[in-house]
């Protein structure tokens, strides 16, 4: 067997693979003489089958199986030991006046080869790293939720602005029919809410369902109505109210303190707005992070300038997938991707560069964490280390939750690299300027 390579361009290559006969000969007889042994053909006795009849009824595909085992290994053995970085798989030349009655074959094979380059962390325009707090007005409104949440529910003769309304919507034509509850809060602007000020038991209120909401996916929620309805939904629905329910707020004391996070934790409203404080901006840092490790890929991308072979991949993409594309499926794939490839690829060579490792005693660590804090919110504050251990076993025992974390614990890691190398300024912004300023 003899492999050749011709370099067409920088990101392209075509490796030629010739087979002769003694390459396959020998495996080809082993596996037609075991077949001989215990084909059964009518008119001979087992094992006694005229080799030229095995020859005949197996030959070529026996052949051509063996053929294709010895250009798969061969092909492989060859990439690595020439440590060719390359993109995609290799990609059979079409070879339609193939003769399998020859003695000798060969073979071409189309690499896409990954680019060379550089990559470089610090740029000239420093990324911003946001710093999420929670501020009185927030910290204020989450006090005022608790004391809503825990508080009594008092019936009401009519609505007022912070009653809770249960009822049904409906409209006949769009087959809307659907009893819920909400609060007025979640209506949009000022004459829906407006609406149901003075209202009682018995009315019919109309309202559109065009802004009707304050978030969009409440018209799924309240409506009933799938995504694609919902979209674009402009029609009258009534409302009829059921039930009007007003809420008497819970009083700031140590038996709503305890309740909320055990006993003697927490002993004043002062340390009440410390500890939702806290929590708050330990839950809003994973934020602050993953709008970083956006940016800072965002950055990557736009400035870490190479070629990519793009028609090479374009043509495996064709075949890569479950159903074969058209050329022209094939380029829209590839245009959609482009960016997501340019990025593995710049991850890849920071990860390497860095020697940046998950180790299974990280990943071991990380699970344990990560369930320390599920089993905070439910209220086991102090696993032990066994259960904890025991629970990461189980975890870890399964490959793809494994393959999840594992992806978890290297953004860590790269987000690290970036806090630690790239051009980053910090900025502290309170979390409705935050929620404004990024997904408003």
């Amino acid at each position: 067997m003899n492999i050749t390579r011709e370099n067409i361009d920088a990101l392209n290559a075509v490796v030629t693979v010739d087979i002769a006969k003694e390459d396959y000969s020998d495996k080809v007889e082993k596996i037609l003489t075991d077949y001989r042994k215990s084909a059964n053909i009518p008119g001979f006795r087992k094992g006694h089958v005229p080799m030229g009849m095995v020859k005949k009824q197996y030959g070529k595909a026996v052949l051509v199986d063996e053929v294709n085992k010895l250009l798969q290994d061969a092909l492989g053995k060859y990439l690595v030991e020439e440590k060719l970085d390359v993109l995609g798989n290799p990609l059979p030349k079409p070879q339609d006046d193939l003769d399998w009655d020859a003695d000798a074959f060969s073979f071409e094979f189309e690499l896409g080869l990954a680019p060379e380059f550089d990559v470089k962390l610090k740029g000239k325009k420093a990324i911003t790293h946001y710093n999420i707090v929670a501020d009185d007005k927030m910290i204020n409104n989450q006090i005022e939720h608790i004391q809503k949440q825990y508080g009594k529910i008092i019936s009401q003769n009519e609505a007022d602005k912070d009653s809770e309304v249960t009822g049904t919507f409906f409209n006949e034509e769009k087959g809307i029919d659907n009893s819920t509850m909400m609060t007025l809060d979640k209506l949009k602007g000022k004459t829906n809410p407006k609406k149901f000020i003075g209202a009682k038991v018995g009315d019919v209120i109309t309202l559109k369902t065009k802004g009707l909401f304050n978030n969009d996916n409440d018209l799924m929620t309240f409506l009933k109505v799938p995504q694609d309805i919902a979209d674009g939904l402009n029609v009258e629905v009534n409302f009829e109210i059921t039930e009007i329910n007003g809420r008497e707020l819970a009083d700031l004391d140590q038996e709503l303190f305890d309740k909320l996070f055990g006993k003697a934790i927490v002993t004043s409203v002062t340390e009440l707005k410390e500890k939702i404080k806290e929590d708050s901006e330990k839950q809003f840092v994973q934020q602050g992070d993953q709008k970083l490790l956006n940016d800072v890929t965002e950055y990557l991308v736009e400035n870490t300038k190479f070629d990519l072979p793009a028609s090479f991949l374009q043509k495996w993409m064709q075949t890569a997938g479950e159903e074969v594309m058209s050329e022209d499926q094939a380029k829209e794939e590839y245009e959609k991707s482009e960016k997501s490839m340019r990025y593995q690829l710049i991850e890849g060579k920071l990860i390497n560069e860095h020697k940046l490792q998950v180790q299974f005693e990280d990943l071991k660590a990380y699970s344990m964490e990560m369930i320390k804090g599920q089993m905070a919110q439910f209220g086991q504050m102090n696993p032990s280390e066994k259960e904890l251990e025991d629970i990461a076993a189980r975890i870890l025992g399964n490959q793809d939750e494994v393959k999840r974390l594992s992806e978890q614990l290297m953004s860590q890691k790269l987000l690290g690299l970036y806090k630690a190398e790239a051009n980053i300024k910090t900025k502290e912004i309170t979390y409705d300027d935050f929620v404004k300023e990024f997904y408003s």
